[in-house]
Order: C-alpha cells, then structure tokens, then sequence
C-alpha cells in the first residue's frame, strides 16, 4: 500500500529549454538569445563582410586603368558563372548573402547595446560612467556605414540621388560625376575613415569572439587589425583622391 501511494519528490528541472511542438529542444534560438550566440553572429557577418570589403577595394583600384577596364570589370561581375548562371545571377547571389551579413550585424548589434544598457544599475552614486573609446568608436562607425551604404546604393547603384546624369552601363562616369563633388569627397572619405576604426576594432573582437585569440598570438592579430584597416581606408580614398587630382577623369 505503501509502494501504491508513494510520489515522486524529485525537484522539477530549472529553466527548461525552449521546446518545439514535438518535442526538440529549439537550440537555434536558444543560441540566438544568447549573448554567446549574438557575438558569434557578429562576428561571423563581420567577418563575410570583410571579405567582400578587400574584394570590393581591389576591384574599385582598377579605375586608375582606364575606363575601358574599369567599365569591363563591372560587366564581368554581372556575366560571372555564365552561361550556368543567367545575366547577373551570381552578383545578386552575392547582394542577398551581403545584405543578410549586414541585417544580422546590425540586429545583433543593436540587441547587445540594448541588453547592455538594460543590465547596468538605473542610478549611480556619481556620474554616468562613459563607455570606452572603442565602444563609442563600433558604436557611431556603425551608425556613419549604415547611412553610407544607403546613400552609396542610391548614388551609385540607382541612381537616385546621383549628380550628373546617372548612365546605367557606365559604372567609370558614375563614379567620376560622383567625386566631382564637394559632398560626394565628404561623405565618402568620413564613411571611410570610420570604415577603418570600424575594421581595427571589429577585427580584433571577432577574432577574439570565435577563440583565435591567445597570449602568443594576440601581437600578431592586432598588427593584422592595424594593416587590414590601414589598407582598406586607403584603398578606398584612393579614388576620390585619384578623381580630385585628375589622375582619373
């Protein structure tokens, strides 16, 4: 009678894992929830865009070859993996993975400043503490690129807010009318300058988000930050310069 009426005393299980309907732990968002999980994300979509930022300053160095190869390379990228891929099949897939690495860098971003600021004391005994230099520094560079990449879409891209008569097809004159401009030089040098700081900092905790970094390869990892960086901001400015100079015209 005894075994009949006995219960089970054992301690219910704390902070169960999310459940889908059948049953399975929903680990992908468990992972997404985690601040563990939002960095990786960054990290991860920081580090496809890199690679598409030194792919883009390569390509965007051939303007000082002339028009006919810089408006060559532009069709190139638009015939790329034909004939299996139709007319500009392989670029879109290439825009759709660059736009879901930026959504999801953007996202994860805002979701650590948000839980951040959340997880900080409402009052302190003094001042506000201010954030760190390479946390304001990620912070409105990301702002600054976010804004640049809408402006450079619509100016060099659609051709919406393009000065000089955009000429689809003609990718060496767009760019020329472009930085023919005193706005145009501003913006792009400012968006490239904290595209730089941008990349020296978000190199550095990307690497060492994904575990690359250690105490025998921390020196070699920040001097790798610093060239990428350095090369990049470079790279860029070079052909806003180049326009400005009559090296390109």
């Amino acid at each position: 009678m005894a075994l009949a009426t006995r219960t089970d005393r054992r301690p219910p299980k704390k902070n169960p894992a999310p459940r889908r309907p059948g049953g399975r732990p929903t680990s992908g968002r468990a992972l997404w929830d985690s601040t563990v999980g939002k960095k990786t994300v960054m990290a991860v979509s920081g580090l496809i865009m890199l690679g598409y930022l030194v792919a883009h300053m390569f390509g965007n160095l051939k303007i000082f070859f002339g028009p006919g190869t810089f408006n060559g390379y532009a069709h190139w990228l638009r015939t790329l993996g034909e004939p299996f891929m139709h007319y500009e099949w392989t670029l879109w897939v290439f825009r759709v993975v660059l736009v879901v690495a930026v959504v999801a860098h953007a996202t994860s971003a805002y979701q650590l400043s948000r839980r951040d600021i959340k997880a900080r004391p409402t009052k302190y005994v003094h001042k506000k503490p201010r954030a760190s230099y390479a946390t304001r520094t990620m912070r409105w560079g990301g702002i600054i690129l976010g804004l640049f990449i809408v402006w450079h879409v619509l100016d060099l891209t659609t051709g919406t807010v393009h000065a000089g008569g955009f000429q689809p097809g003609h990718p060496y004159q767009n760019v020329v009318d472009t930085f023919s401009t005193w706005y145009g030089n501003v913006i792009y040098l400012v968006a490239m300058l904290a595209l730089g700081l941008h990349v020296r900092h978000g190199f550095w905790s990307a690497a060492q988000t994904l575990g690359a970094g250690s105490r025998s390869r921390d020196r070699l990892l920040k001097t790798l930050a610093d060239v990428l960086a350095l090369v990049l901001t470079l790279g860029f400015i070079a052909v806003p310069v180049g326009v400005m100079t009559g090296l390109v015209s």
